[in-house]
Order: structure tokens, then sequence, then C-alpha cells
């Protein structure tokens, strides 16, 4: 993304290019999570077919788009996912899967093939992640299918994510090991989003629901005990970048927890997504982030039209992410200063 039109976008609201698109092929997942919603639409099955992403391929292509993340649900549920991917790699772009872990092993080659990168998601050591999961055997899907991609491309990128909340506070030490025993390239951390009406929320969730995810008070104490463990302990795995956040980032979780009990103030954020990046959902609306309500539906009207159509462009001018309460309480934040 070339530095003179990032610092225009952000004057004018206006976007020439957009380095980052996630897409969600599909709303379906395999897994169901006791932090997410998103499996309970399962009846729901919309989908982007190939045809429904060919009209918008030259738009992409004249953003400049360099990186597609394929999210859900669990992209890999899709039904023709290796075409949609083939269509994308025309555009000479890095697509990264963000996967369940289940459907690897049977997917292995296809994923090696069409795709750049997976990150997986990885809640806690064996037992704790397939409680979270509400999958039995979850945990060993993702070592079997690990296993699989790497035996075909020893090469192949697959990172770990967790999602922070109160069924795993306690055991994101096991992460770490659990990381390097499955031989994945990395790791990384985020709080559970309890705040926004993402991931397929209809409402807000209650006070009754967020306390059942979200880290009580006292949790909060010690949970920034074992932060402060994590940060000693894997000194070098941060220094290295096996765990992509930085001790800050990390303490900015504690932060983000001790805010929804009322303890101090939201972390401040740095996120410049609304200016490097969208978000396709399998319904066609495009956000601007994951939290932000839509600018419009790719099934009717053409993506750059809907990229800076006035409701996008005066939402851009508008937006200021230290005020916004959504961007305040954000876990999911973007920061992109690769400028090319």
């Amino acid at each position: 993304m070339n530095f003179v039109n990032y610092l225009r976008s952000r004057i004018t609201g206006r976007l020439n290019s957009l380095p980052v698109l996630v897409l969600m092929p599909h709303s379906r997942c395999n897994c169901k999570c006791v932090m997410c919603d998103i499996w309970k639409a399962n009846q729901n099955k919309r989908e982007i077919a190939a045809e429904d992403l060919a009209p918008h391929l030259d738009a992409f292509r004249r953003l400049g788009v360099k990186w597609v993340l394929l999210s859900g649900g669990e992209p890999v549920m899709h039904s023709n996912l290796w075409s949609f991917c083939r269509m994308l790699k025309e555009l000479d772009v890095r697509i990264t899967i963000l996967s369940t872990g289940l459907l690897l092993q049977a997917n292995a080659s296809e994923i090696s093939t069409s795709c750049d990168e997976v990150i997986v998601s990885l809640d806690g050591s064996r037992e704790i992640h397939n409680s979270i999961r509400g999958v039995t055997r979850a945990y060993e899907a993702i070592e079997n299918g690990v296993r699989a991609i790497k035996e075909g491309d020893r090469q192949f990128r697959i990172t770990g994510r967790c999602v922070i909340q109160r069924s795993n506070y306690f055991d994101i030490l096991n992460v770490v090991e659990a990381a390097h025993a499955l031989r994945l390239d990395g790791v990384s951390f985020l709080a559970a989003d309890v705040s926004s009406q993402a991931f397929n929320r209809l409402l807000p969730w209650s006070s009754a629901r967020v306390s059942e995810i979200a880290l009580s008070a006292q949790q909060v104490g010690e949970f920034e005990k074992i932060i402060e463990q994590l940060i000693t302990r894997y000194a070098d795995d941060i220094r290295s970048s096996f765990i992509a956040e930085s001790q800050d980032k990390l303490r900015k979780i504690v932060a983000y927890f001790a805010a929804i009990n009322g303890l101090c103030e939201f972390p401040s954020n740095r996120c410049n997504a609304p200016w490097v990046s969208a978000v396709v959902e399998a319904d066609g609306e495009v956000r601007p982030c994951f939290f932000h309500p839509s600018f419009g539906n790719f099934y009717d009207t053409p993506f750059e039209e809907i990229l800076n159509s006035p409701k996008a462009v005066a939402f851009r001018k508008s937006l200021s992410v230290e005020r916004n309460p959504i961007c305040q309480k954000c876990v999911c934040t973007l920061q992109l200063n690769s400028f090319e």
C-alpha cells in the first residue's frame, strides 16, 4: 500500500487501495465453542459461490489486495473452497485460512497447494481445548492435521490462536507448551469479545452471558500473575515472535478484563483496519472490520461502490479510534504499517 494513498484515505475517507480482505466463504461451523454464537446459525447455510465472487475479482485487483483471510465459521466446510482459492490466487495474493482444525487432515494436500498459511484455534491443553470446542477429540484432530500438512510440506506455516476467557485463562502456559508440542510455527493470544454484536450475535450479550465468558475481578488478579509467569518463562518465545504478542500486548489483555469489571479504563487501541481492510460476510454484507456495521451488500452492489459509498466515506472521515466506544472495547485490532 502506497503511503501517500494511505494518508489521502485518512483525510478524504476514500479508499484507493485495500491490502487486506477478510472473506467468510460460508456461515457454518463444526465446533460449538462456549464463547461463540456462529455455530448456532448452522441451519442458515449461506455460502459465497465462485460465481458470486467472480464479478468482484477485478475490483480486488484494482485495489491491490495482497492478503486474503478466509474466516468463518470453518472455511474448509465450503462446498468448493479450492476452486474459490484458485480464483483468488489469480490475483497473486497470500491466502490464510482461519480454521478450527477439525478438517485439516482430510484436506492436507489441498490446503498446502491452494493456500499459504493456516491459523488454527488452540484454546488450551488437550482436555481444556476439547471442552471449550464442544467436540470430541478436537485437539487430536489438530495433531493429526498439522502432522499431515507438515509431512507434505515441512515449510508450510501453521500457527495457533488462543481466545482467552473464563474457561481457559488459567491454562495459557499450557497453550504455549501445546503449540511447541504440536510443532506449530507460533501462537497468538487475544481476549474473548463480550461487548459487540459481531460473530452472529443478533443482540448484545446479557450481563449473565458476559459473566459466563469474561473473567471475574478475582480471576483478573489471578490472570495477571499468570501473564507475568508467561512473560518470564517464555521470554525467548516472545523475543523470537513465536508468541506473537509483546509483553505490553499481553498485559493489555489483563487490562481488558479488568476494564470489563470496572477496575480501570479500557486500554488504548491503535488500529487502522477501516482504512486498510474490509470484511465480507457469507450473506454479502461488507464491513470495515468485524465489529462495525455494514456499508452494503456485494450481492447487489459492486464492491468498489460499497467501499467508497457516501456511508462508508462518512464513517471513515468521522471515525476516531480513540473515542469510538466500539473501538475502545475491541479485542482484535489491526495496525498495518507496511507500505510498499
